[in-house]
C-alpha cells in the first residue's frame, strides 16, 4: 500500500466550504452566514426563526 497524502487544502470554489454541522462540502448555503448544508438547514430552519409560506 502507498503513502498516504492528505487532500489539499482549498482556499476558494466548492471544496472550501464545508457545512458546520455535518461538513458535507455540497450544497452549502451560505446566505446570511449560516454555512449548513440543504439537509441540515432543512432539519434547523424552524429553530433557527425561518418560517415556511404557501
Amino acid at each position: 500500500m502507498g503513502k498516504y497524502r492528505p487532500p489539499k487544502e482549498r482556499s476558494f470554489g466548492k471544496g472550501s466550504r464545508r457545512c458546520r454541522r455535518c461538513g458535507a462540502r455540497d450544497a452549502v448555503i451560505q446566505a446570511y452566514g449560516l454555512y449548513l448544508c440543504r439537509q441540515c438547514f432543512r432539519e434547523l430552519a424552524y429553530s433557527i426563526g425561518f418560517k415556511k409560506y404557501g
